[in-house]
């Protein structure tokens, strides 16, 4: 089966053997192609300019082919790679390459994805989930994730950024995989093989910026940039001036090339609140929709935001599946570490009461003002939601990432404590979110790296440094020099997972808990969820103790009680259903006495009865 998404920019092979080169490039007068063969012999042909600032050229095959290395040269006086480009074997400022996307023969015809309810997402980084750090590498350990009892991995972002290690954020080639993983056809390799296993394969996107180097659109489409936006990390993306629509097609295709050319199964649009467009439909609304048009009627695919806003009238449009809820890390977060620093502080006063909140209704601020941003108000009313829009967990890169030394929660956290809290997060009805490596307890931090030179690379590093100076403990520049440099090779590596640590007593103990728990879901949750509608309800069972219920798709109740602090808590414990886990053995005899002891957690279902003639 072949696959390849046709779409009005980039390189494309046609049908005839031509190729068919097209690039939008409205501040320039002139474009010509250079073509490079196999000796390195340059052909420079002009190309044609059309309406509205576009460059064509058709090319005979013994012109170009597939893998022939090419750029556009503007002006006659800049060589730039193509912004579409679907591979850039030399790096960002090197020259691209023509890829023939059906040149791929795929063995996935009857893969149609799987219904989002029975999501258990691992999320990784290809450069360091390995220590090969290439998407074959990554496929050797797919077995590991289907026995340890995933259903999706979601990579984080893979479009080319500049050098050879980077989070993904900083990409400016977003068409083309970066190569220091591999090549394209080794990444549909790894997503026809995850297909096999029954594993969805979902990808970070970043729609909100391009990268600091290697992105040349200023130099010849300015309009790709809005003059009355902006964003932390720079010049915004234009989806609402003049000439918008071309921009906002072009990050539409690139959500249809992923889905159609790859086969992704979905997509994470990353901080979507740094996405400014005033348009309506805004380009998040009418990219879903474009989405759920393409795909929605043949097969699974799943879209998903990270969304600091916490507007869930995204969530309520049928088109996106879910968010990353990180409202409910950060209440998880000060109960286990009791760390009030930056965000945390608007969860130190009732973080039992914002986690509860989250397990039943989704957000835990919804419209409520927030202390971190300045009373500014925050979120929506999301009770009226699915728990299925809400993706929970204790760790992602953000979390460890965004950490002076990137410590993962295990190295934070007390084991009792934290077994408990996984406990109370895997097994609720939200689809659970693993970080790599967070199911065996990796000793290894995830640290912010990056491969910049020069003076940016120096403004990079001071930079990072400089985010802490507000902290007690980084407040002298003695402190602050010993945060690991992002543009040291030694920080990259040190991130890479240790994969023989599995054998040692440690990390087979929590590997064990996971799979336990991630087991439990697969039994008792994930068969009663399809067509769950609407949030739970909580009560507050003193300082620390919580009770919440769910009615799932099925009729079939389930409920939690848990108590997520250091002293007993006394109440009325309604037990009610088949208890499926319990934190100790004599649980159910202490409950009897109206007794939370200090870190538990119970779960129990009592199923619908029906009717019999």
């Amino acid at each position: 089966m072949k696959r390849s998404h046709d779409m009005p920019f980039g390189a494309c092979p046609l049908p005839n053997g031509n190729i068919r080169f097209r690039l939008w490039a409205p501040a320039v007068k002139q474009v010509e192609l250079i073509l490079e063969n196999d000796t390195g012999k340059k052909t420079i042909l002009t190309m044609h300019a059309l309406a509205e600032g576009w460059f064509q050229i058709e090319t005979l095959p013994l012109q170009a082919k597939s893998e022939t290395l090419y750029y556009y040269r503007l002006d006659d006086e800049l060589d730039v790679p193509d912004p579409a480009s679907r591979a850039n074997p030399q790096d960002v400022h090197g020259p691209s390459q023509v890829v023939d996307a059906t040149a791929f023969s795929w063995q996935d015809a009857a893969w149609q994805g799987r219904p989002w309810h029975e999501a258990v997402i691992y999320e990784l980084h290809l450069g360091t989930f390995t220590n090969e750090g290439t998407f074959a590498a990554a496929m050797q350990r797919l077995d590991y994730l289907v026995e340890l009892g995933i259903t999706a991995i979601e990579l984080m972002p893979v479009a080319d950024f500049p050098g050879t290690r980077n989070w993904g954020y900083d990409g400016v080639l977003l068409f083309a995989p970066d190569h220091s993983y591999g090549t394209p056809d080794e990444l549909k390799a790894l997503v026809q093989a995850a297909h096999a296993l029954g594993l969805m394969v979902l990808l970070d996107v970043v729609y909100n910026h391009f990268g600091p180097d290697g992105n040349y659109l200023h130099a010849y489409a300015p309009q790709f940039f809005s003059e009355s936006h902006h964003t932390p990390w720079g010049a915004a993306i234009n989806f609402d001036g003049d000439d918008s629509r071309i921009v906002r097609d072009f990050f539409i295709h690139n959500a249809l090339y992923w889905l159609e050319e790859y086969h992704f199964d979905g997509l994470r649009l990353d901080a979507i609140h740094a996405i400014i467009d005033n348009s309506q439909p805004d380009i998040v609304t009418e990219l879903a929709a474009t989405v759920h048009e393409r795909f929605g009627r043949t097969r699974q695919v799943h879209l998903i935001l990270e969304n600091d806003a916490n507007i869930a009238s995204y969530l309520q449009q049928g088109t996106i599946a879910a968010q990353w809820n990180d409202d409910i890390h950060h209440a998880l977060h000060v109960l286990l570490t009791k760390e009030c620093d930056g965000y945390y502080a608007d969860y130190a006063n009732q973080p039992i009461r914002h986690l509860a909140r989250c397990l039943a209704e989704g957000f835990a601020f919804q419209g409520e003002p927030s202390t971190f941003r300045d009373g500014q108000l925050r979120g929506e009313p999301s009770k009226q939601l699915s728990p299925s829009a809400f993706i929970n967990f204790t760790q992602t890169h953000d979390q460890i990432g965004n950490r002076a030394y990137g410590e993962r929660i295990a190295m934070l956290a007390e084991q009792r404590p934290l077994q408990i809290a996984l406990a109370v997060l895997v097994l609720s009805p939200s689809p659970p979110m693993l970080f790599m490596g967070e199911e065996f307890a990796a000793a290894t931090p995830f640290q912010f790296f990056c491969d910049f030179q020069g003076e940016l690379a120096t403004a990079v590093t001071e930079g990072r440094r400089r985010e802490f100076a507000g902290f007690r403990e980084f407040s002298s520049p003695v402190a602050r020099a010993r945060i690991p440099d992002p543009n040291d090779s030694a920080t990259f590596e040190r991130c890479k997972l240790v994969w023989d640590c599995l054998n040692e007593p440690q990390h087979k103990v929590w590997l064990e808990h996971y799979r336990q728990l991630l087991a439990l879901r697969r039994t008792h949750v994930i068969p009663h969820l399809s067509g769950i509608s609407g949030g739970g309800v909580f009560e507050l069972i003193g300082v620390s103790g919580l009770i919440v219920r769910w009615c799932l798709g099925d009729g079939t109740q389930l409920t939690l009680l848990a108590n997520l602090g250091d002293a007993s808590v006394n109440g009325i414990l309604p037990v009610t259903g088949t208890p499926v886990y319990l934190s100790q053995t004599d649980l159910m005899e202490i409950f009897s006495t109206g007794t939370m002891p200090p870190w538990c957690a119970a779960w129990f279902i009592k199923e619908a009865q029906h009717e019999t003639a």
